[in-house]
């Protein structure tokens, strides 16, 4: 991944809460998180639903919009002060064109998906505390770098049952 971020030609600080996406705008960029945390969310029926996150070291972008160059419903927003660098997708695309820079990106597009496949999953069949024990064990991280607010609302409880969750 680190040749991907030096394709990276310019850097932005957010301050807490600032979006770096909108919805309804197409991303054209990832964004590499070099300090800081961020959150991707929808809004649904006025309330906000939690995607996934991104923090320090992670590579994050509205994946749907990025890859088919259309307005997504994504939105990209600071958890805190947060510094990110900038890759435009045509400079990924041109990384992509040799051969060798294909399999790192195919490896983190199948990642991806099967962290969120499995997140549907743990949404769907699991209980509450099964979902929080199975986050914590596959991102003990999270719990250091994102405020349980926004880490309840990721599981789909309220902070009340996640802060229960975490006494027991």
């Amino acid at each position: 991944m680190q040749s991907l971020i030096e394709l990276s030609d310019r850097t932005r600080t957010l301050k807490r809460n600032e979006l770096l996406k909108s919805a309804g705008n197409t991303d054209r960029c990832a964004y590499y998180v070099e300090s800081g945390s961020l959150q991707v969310f929808i809004i649904d029926g006025g309330e906000e639903r939690t995607v996934r996150f991104g923090y320090t070291g992670n590579l994050i972008t509205a994946l749907d919009s990025f890859m088919n160059g259309r307005p997504s419903d994504l939105m990209i927003r600071a958890v805190k002060k947060t510094t990110v660098k900038i890759i435009a997708k045509k400079s990924i695309d041109a990384f992509l064109e040799q051969e060798e820079n294909k399999g790192m990106w195919i490896s983190v597009l199948e990642d991806l998906a099967v962290q969120q496949l499995e997140r549907e999953i743990d949404l769907h069949t699991r209980s509450p505390k099964a979902r929080y024990l199975r986050v914590r064990a596959r991102s003990p991280r999270l719990f250091q770098e994102i405020p349980n607010k926004y880490i309840a609302n990721y599981l789909r409880m309220t902070p009340e049952t996640l802060s229960r969750l975490k006494k027991s």
